[in-house]
């Protein structure tokens, strides 16, 4: 495998955050909507959804609109392995 370590770290910077870390956390095994997440981090709406337009923006997560609510799951493989080894 090879290694691109301006995409890697372009990837590990988008993750290193507490709050993303645990969106990515509670999206690994199933996606989410925003409200659920919410619900569950204990963090504003608007903070939620900045955060998750950064781990879009980074190629981590995908939206899928069902009816009025936006569910996110994680595309970027790497990162299940991330998660796997933090444990």
């Amino acid at each position: 495998m090879t290694i691109d370590y301006r995409k890697d770290s372009e990837l590990l910077k988008a993750m290193g955050h507490p709050v993303r870390l645990e969106i990515l956390k509670r999206l690994k095994m199933n996606e989410c909507c925003v409200n659920k997440l919410t619900d569950l981090i204990g963090v504003p709406q608007s903070t939620i959804s900045q955060h998750l337009g950064r781990l879009r923006s980074a190629g981590i997560l995908e939206p899928q609109k069902e009816g009025v609510k936006t569910c996110y799951r994680i595309i970027e493989p790497r990162v299940k392995m991330i998660l796997r080894l933090l444990g």
